[in-house]
Formats: C-alpha cells, structure tokens, sequence
C-alpha cells in the first residue's frame, strides 16, 4: 500500500481508529476495502492490499465515521471481532531481580561493564520519593525517622522507582575497567564523605562517559534504571537501541505506578532538580498496527522510530501506552509546573537530565508522527511509547500476489465514487 495506514486499537474496548494516509489514495476514483484480515486499495485495475496481524480480526460491517481529512488521508472507526491478547511486560525490576543469583550490571548505551557477578541476599522495594514529607500525617510525635536513612547494607539492593541502590564497599570489578568515577576522576566510592558539589556526585562511565546515576553516601551508589542493564551471569550482553530502551522503560515505570498507586500524572524532573516534562498517562491497553507503505515512505519518521526498519516487513505491531504531555524546557508551562510540583496526586520521576532531554525528543517525534488532528488534546500534545517485549510481526505483502477471500467484505460506499483532488 503506497501511503501506508495507521490502525490504532483499544484492547479494553475492542475498537479501532484507521487512517490511510493520503499517499495512498489517488487523486482518481477510489474504492477501499475492509475485510476481517486486510485492508485494499483499488484504483481501476489495479490494487494494493495489507495483512493485518493474526491477532486483528475487524468488524467490517461497523465501519462508521467516515471522514477525509486534507493533508492526513481517510479516518474511520470500527469494531474488532474479538480482543487483542493482552500485553505482557517483560521487565519488571522488582520481579526480575532475585536474591540468591549472580548479576551482571552493564553501561546500557556502551555495553561497558559496571559490577559483575553480584549476589544480593535481600532485594527491597523502598518508599516512594516524598515518603517523609508524609510522616507528619502518620505519626502525633516527633519524626522517629528523621535520623534514620534508608541505605543498603553488604549484598543489599533497594528498589525505587526509577533508581536502584547498591552498596558500593564489596563490588566486583571488571580487571583494567573499573565501574565508574565522578566528574572529578576519583572513583565514586572514594567521594564519601567529602562531597562537595552535585557534580561531584555524578557517576559516569568510565568508556562513553555517560551519567549512570549518583554518589547518595560514603559507600551508597543510586543507579537509574534507564542508564544501566541487568541480566543473569550466565547470558550475554545484548545491545538495545537507546530510543527503544528509554520508551520501554519509563513506559514501565508508569504502568507500574498507576497500576499501584493509582497516580495518573508526573513531573519528569532531572538530576538539577528542574521540571522537564509534565505528563499524563492517558491508556496503557493501546496496540499500534502501522504500515510503511511503498520504500519511498521509509525515510519519513514512524510512531515505531528507530526500531521499525524496513527490513522488518511491510506491516508492523506494537503495545503502546498512550500519554499526554507538555514540555517544561525553557520556562515554557511553569504555571502549570508549579501547581503539578505542589500537587500531592501527581507522582515525581527523576532521572539524568539528559535522559530527559532524549525522553522529551522522543515524545515529540511520536507527536510528529502522528496524523495532525490527532497531535493534541486541550493543551496537551498526544504521544505513544512502545513497550519493550512486543514483537514486530513480519507480515506478507500482498501487492502483486493473489489476493485472499474476502469474507466478510464491505466497500465504503462514499468513498468508491469520490475523487481525491
């Protein structure tokens, strides 16, 4: 299919939004067709057809809404015969980390190793972030914890929500490639107790120089779950793109936390303590059907980036979670970032402040991506982050091959006498 469509599925109430993209419809007479399995474009003789995934069987006969927008292409909505299966995320640290196995901890954007063969004998979910300002609503005395600091001991692991907590005094090192150092070139662990400065806290990698995470005491060291991978001893490092990496998982993040807390909105802060990004998770039930359309279509940014390359088929899919933002960069949205940083129903995550700028690039090139009436909602703009475990399927193009059965098969009707101009 020359233009390519989008299909946007919500599992949760088994409807779809379909968009074929004005590429793809000629300026000529055009009939498209809906079937359970595929979507056709025919222009006199000749047709052009897409499988959809075996998972995506339409409802053709509720097509409804039928709408062309200039610039964008043709909008209907319809009904899914049955449910997409539910999508399973894969990573979920408090889950996948173990007491009583060997770890290894890896540099996610160079693969350089960080701690090797780690054994933990606890593994513990901490507070959330602002668990203290909320003591004097627990207790009628005196905070019995404002002495108290929550740091791991030898083979402890604490688990934030962003972040993890290593004790730093018995590592394992990779020989001649030690884990990191801070901005001063003094391996982390040796800043202690003399910290200066918030720089000297950062930990970075000593091969790429990336921030890894912070110095939090003598021999504590907080690591950013975006910065860093975990496997088993026993496997092999396997590279992941760092936009896909950075999607998966801050899209885990908030599906973890609304589905815990019930907390719908965050402030994406940095390391410096600024408002980078406000967003709002609108559904996390979402799975995207895209098509690339003819090879002249593949230089043009999809909703998939990075990790949908042509090589993998003409017809990809993807769990999404649906969010809403609004960039806080430059003093852009403060009024409304000082009201959600003193809102107790909105949940702060902190990661590196660059990560924030790549998350925020991301965002908006998932905004960019999409059809123009569907970028913004109020003042919000509109953006998808895919989620890490869902396969692309590599799907069969049917453009020069025979077509299968249509059953059932319905022709919109406005759309079979209308000409594109």
């Amino acid at each position: 299919m020359a233009g390519g469509f989008l299909l946007e599925i919500r599992r949760g109430t088994q409807s779809a939004l379909l968009v074929i993209r004005e590429a793809g419809l000629p300026s000529s007479a055009v009939d498209v067709s809906v079937a359970a399995d595929c979507l056709e474009v025919r222009r006199g003789e000749s047709r052009e057809a897409a499988a959809l995934p075996a998972e995506v069987r339409l409802v053709p006969a509720s097509c409804r809404g039928l709408l062309r927008l200039p610039g964008e292409g043709l909008h209907l909505r319809m009904r899914l015969r049955r449910p997409p299966p539910s999508a399973d995320l894969i990573f979920t640290l408090r889950e996948s980390l173990k007491p009583q196995k060997n770890y290894v901890f890896s540099c996610q954007s160079c693969g350089d190793v960080i701690v090797k063969d780690r054994k933990f004998l606890r593994v513990l979910p901490l507070p959330s972030e602002n668990w203290s300002a909320l003591v004097e609503e627990w207790c009628c005395h005196p905070d019995p914890f404002a002495r108290s600091t929550l740091y791991p001991q030898h083979d402890d692991c604490f688990l934030g929500d962003t972040f993890f907590l290593l004790n730093s005094g018995n590592e394992s090192h990779v020989p001649e490639s030690p884990m990191c150092c801070s901005e001063t070139g003094h391996h982390a662990s040796q800043t202690g107790p003399n910290l200066k400065s918030k720089e000297n806290t950062r930990v970075i990698c000593k091969r790429c120089k990336t921030m890894l995470g912070e110095t939090v005491s003598s021999d504590t060291i907080k690591y950013y779950v975006t910065e860093v991978t975990i496997r088993p001893s026993e496997r092999s490092f396997s590279p992941t793109p760092r936009s896909q990496f950075v999607q998966s998982m801050v899209a885990q993040i908030l599906v973890e936390l609304s589905s815990a807390k019930s907390t719908f909105r965050f402030t994406v802060t940095g390391d410096n303590g600024k408002i980078y990004i406000l967003m709002w998770l609108l559904n996390s039930d979402t799975l995207l059907v895209e098509s690339l359309g003819s090879s002249s279509s593949h230089s043009v940014f999809t909703l998939f980036g990075d990790i949908f390359m042509p090589s993998s088929g003409p017809v990809g899919t993807w769990s999404a979670v649906k969010v809403l933002y609004q960039p806080c960069i430059k003093s852009r949205n403060k009024d409304i970032a000082d009201a959600w940083e003193n809102d107790i129903g909105v949940h702060p995550l902190k990661f590196p402040s660059e990560t924030c700028m790549e998350l925020l690039l991301i965002l908006g090139l998932s905004t960019a991506s999409l059809p123009p009436s569907l970028r913004y909602l109020n003042s919000f703009q509109e953006a998808g982050l895919p989620q890490l475990n869902a396969g692309i399927g590599v799907l069969g193009d049917f453009e020069g091959k025979r077509l299968p059965e249509f059953s059932p098969f319905i022709t919109v009707p406005t759309v079979g006498h209308m000409v594109w101009s």
